[in-house]
Order: C-alpha cells, then structure tokens, then sequence
C-alpha cells in the first residue's frame, strides 16, 4: 500500500475516514497507480510541447531527456505521445528521482508551477479515489450508454489534471462523479420567462405558468447559486456522464446539460449566453448537414436552451444518442472514450475497421466546411451485437467551427451565427478536427504511435482527395498544448503543439510550436 504524500492525498484519505471509512485501504492501494497515471500525462507534455523553459530534447532507444534552460537535465523513458497506459513511474531531475508529478512541478521552479503543482496533487489524490470506488471483480458488459460513460475512470487520456475537481469535496465526488455511479437529483431554479433567454422548445414541463424552470445540478445551487428556495423537479434523478455536468434520467428522455461553475481539466464548465443563443440554429443546421453523410453520422438535437442571469444559470436539453441506435436489433451507443474498455477494441483489425468509419465521414464534414471537435467524449460509435463499428453519432455542438466559405463552395448556407464558431482559417479547421479526433479520440483508442499508424494507413486508401486530407497524411498532427495552457493563464485560448505523425515513420523529434 502507498502511503498518502502530498497534502492533496492526505486530505482525501482524513476525509474517506469520516465519510466513507470502507475505502481508506483501497484508496492508500490506488495511489502507486494514481501517481504513474498523472506522470505519464506530464511527461508526454514534458516530452512535446513547446514549453518556454525548455531548450532541447534528447530521444533515443533507451529514453528521452529534456534539458532545460537552466541547464539541468530531467530524464525518463522513450516518450510515445500517443500512448495511454501508465508506464512512468519515476523521472529524474538533476540526482533526485520524482514519482510525483506535484513534487516534480515545484522541483522545477516555472512560473506558475505552483498552481499548477497543487492542481496535479488534486489530480492524483481524486483519481485515486476514483480507483478505489470500482468494484471489484468482473462485471457484466454494459448494457446502456450511461453505463459505459460511468465505466470512465481515469479521466482525459492525456490531460496531467485528467481528474483535477477544484471544489468538491470528497463526500461530493462520491455523489456527484460518474465513475462513483451515484443517481443525482436535479431541481429546477424558478425565473420569470421576461429575464430568460430561450431558445427550441422549453417543454411544458418545465413551465410554471409565467415562469422558466431551470434544471440546476445540486453542487452547483449549494456552492455558486447558494438558493435556497429550489424546486424539485418530479423525475428527476439521473445518472452523471462522463462530462459530470450532462446527465441522463433515470425514467429516459433528454440529457441535461447543466452549468457547473468550477474548472474540471481545462475549463470552466458554465454555459454561456452565446451557447444559448447559438444552440437551436447550429442544431438544426446540423439536421441539414446529415443528410448528405448517407447515414454514416447523425448529430443529437439539441431540443432547447435557456439562461438567465449569467453562464452561471443555464441549462441545455439535447436528445440522447441512444435514438440513433436500433435496441431491438441489439446496436449499442458507446463513446469513444470508452473503447479502451472493450476488449474487442484492442485488436488491430477493430481500431482500423473503426479508423475506416471515422476519418473518412469526419473529412468529408470538414471539407463540407464543418470542424467538428470529435474527441472521445463528443463522438460515439454506433456498434453490432458483435462489437462491429456501423456508424457514428456526435453529441455537443457548442465548439465547433463553420466555414461559410467551405459551405458556400458546395452550395450550402450558413447558419445565422457569428463569433467564435465562425472560422475560414484551414489552419484552425484542422487543428480543431485533427486534435480531437485523430491525435484524441482514434490516438487514445489505439493506446500508441505505433499502433495509431496502422489504423491510420488502414484507412488512408479510403479518404477523399482533398487539401485536408493531404495535411492529415503528410504533415505533424496538431494537439492541444494542455500543459502550457496551464502554465500560461495570461495567454487565453488554446494553445498548440506538432507531434510526430505516425504515418510519416521514423523515431522523429516531436515538433513543437
């Protein structure tokens, strides 16, 4: 058993004595795995990105050194950008060896290490609890969408702060984390309809007379809203997804995006105005889009939004992706993130059949003139009884980028939005679609460079012939720099990094920039 370290993990475990005292063995048991996990992710990051206090990078058969600008020299294993199991479990800095990625942060001594030190200690300490609270044992396979979304445990595949949860309490974590899989009771905010936005068809259910009722997550009404005269909301205990703030009733019937006002990974996970405002008409531009993707990809509609006051009282109501999977016949919905749990998913042949499916329609979206951000939590994958990729469905459309000169070229109109979702910029098109799908959702599925490539070339004969593609095949795929935005909270937006293609072969340096 590890013994808790960092005041994170000591808190976590004094904490699991008062409220959950079953789990304090468990939890001491899961944090070797905890610690390896969020190392990992910092040492890909360490490895790539383009951090500004590091000067160079060795790389060899026997491992990677990444020599800073100080002149010291911090050395680990050969560092596999695109590879998802914890593997590092010590990195060496100067003669001292690091199996913590807090304590490695403050060795360093970067501007802005401290925060972002403390937030890896959050990190390790909620994954940990995360891997305590599974069951344990076998357990039957999943038999609905949220199941598989609850089976999530270790968070963003590449993100060092993959399970960070600024706020929560570990009695909270416990009733609100879906790896936990608790049921939630949602209540509802009652706000006079004149100070509302609304946008789709807020149902009757959530009417009251001349009044909005605004389903509220309850860590969010005790810790940000603080109101206490909120209503409940018959039918509605539902299970957490993978995003935490979406769930899915019990009874069934639309999920329900929630404003969650912390920061889980990288953002604050509110809804902002411009969401609400943009949310029907992106929505049924997306129906229209459809059609021209001969089945091969549906869109979840989002049937209503509404907010009031601020992102921080806001509510989106979207149709869950099971609609798109025909029961009867025995099809399940599964995200993407989820395939890692699929033993049928760690073949060669599965990662290209589904590499066949994925990369061909979602290029024909972006040539079309939509990026979609089709990471493992937005894309699912439509399967047979037998496990065989069929088709895909894509849930959330609030960040993805139009084109309206693409959409223009094939004789389509643009939906009536502005801002940030509109973008001509092929470079922005393509790190929006090439980072989230490929070097995320189809990188995270096949667990390494090595075999990312081969789904990769599997599927390279079948993609269209257009300028997108020739990027996709030829040059450094684009990432999300997660790291550096962390360490750069003056720099706002996402910052990027060029890794190693692995179509391209060849142990080549990662190009970062």
């Amino acid at each position: 058993m590890n013994l808790p370290d960092s005041p994170a993990e000591e808190a976590v475990s004094a904490e699991l004595a008062e409220v959950r005292p079953a789990l304090v063995a468990a939890y001491g048991a899961a944090l070797g795995g905890a610690r390896a996990a969020v190392l990992t992710r910092l040492w890909r990051a360490l490895a790539s990105e383009p951090l500004p206090w590091v000067a160079r990078r060795e790389r060899g058969p026997g491992g990677t050194a990444v020599l800073l600008a100080d002149g010291r020299r911090l050395e680990g294993p050969p560092a596999d950008p695109y590879a998802t199991a914890p593997h590092v479990t010590g990195l060496r800095l100067g003669g001292a060896v690091f199996s913590q990625a807090g304590r490695l942060v403050r060795a360093l001594g970067v501007p802005h290490g401290e925060a972002f030190a403390a937030e890896l200690d959050d990190s390790t300490a909620s994954l940990a609890l995360s891997l305590a609270g599974q069951p344990d044992g076998p357990e039957e396979a999943p038999a609905a969408a949220w199941e598989w979304e609850q089976r999530i445990v270790d968070g963003h595949p590449y993100h060092p702060s993959c399970r960070s949860r600024p706020g929560f309490t570990v009695a909270e974590q416990l009733a609100y984390a879906p790896e936990h899989r608790p049921v939630v009771e949602l209540a509802a905010v009652s706000v006079p309809a004149a100070e509302c936005l609304v946008t789709g068809e807020w149902p009757d259910r959530l009417r009251q007379g001349g009044r909005i009722l605004l389903p509220v997550h309850p860590w969010q009404a005790e810790h940000v809203l603080k109101q206490a005269d909120r209503i409940p909301l018959p039918g509605a205990a539902a299970h957490p997804l993978m995003a935490l703030r979406t769930l899915s009733p019990v009874g069934g019937g639309p999920h329900v995006k929630t404003a969650l006002s912390t920061r889980l990974t990288s953002s604050v996970r509110d809804i902002s105005r411009y969401s609400v405002e943009t949310a029907a008409a992106v929505s049924a531009f997306a129906q229209g889009l459809a059609a021209r993707l001969d089945g091969r990809l549906h869109f979840t509609r989002t049937l209503a939004a509404a907010t009031a006051h601020g992102p921080d009282l806001a509510a989106v109501l979207r149709e869950p992706p099971e609609a798109y999977a025909d029961a009867a016949a025995g099809e399940q919905v599964v995200p993407v993130a989820a395939l890692a749990l699929a033993p049928f998913a760690r073949s060669a042949d599965w990662q290209a059949r589904f590499a066949r499916l994925a990369l061909p329609v979602c290029l024909r979206v972006l040539e079309l003139g939509v990026a979609l951000e089709a990471h493992g939590q937005n894309l699912l994958v439509v399967l047979s009884p037998g496990g065989d990729p069929l088709r895909l469905v894509y849930r959330d459309l609030a960040d993805v980028r139009i084109s309206p000169a693409r959409l223009a070229r094939h004789g389509l109109a643009a939906p009536p939005v502005a801002g940030r979702l509109v973008t001509d910029d092929p470079v922005v098109l393509r790190r929006k679609l090439f980072g989230s799908l490929v070097a995320g959702a189809l990188a995270a599925t096949a667990g390494s460079a090595e075999a990312l490539g081969r789904a990769l070339a599997a599927a390279a004969p079948e993609l269209p012939a257009t300028d997108d593609t020739a990027a996709l095949l030829a040059d450094p795929l684009p990432a999300k720099a997660l790291t550096l935005m962390r360490l750069s909270p003056e720099v706002p937006g996402d910052q990027w990094t060029a890794l190693d293609n692995p179509l391209m072969g060849g142990e080549r340096a990662v190009r970062a920039g």
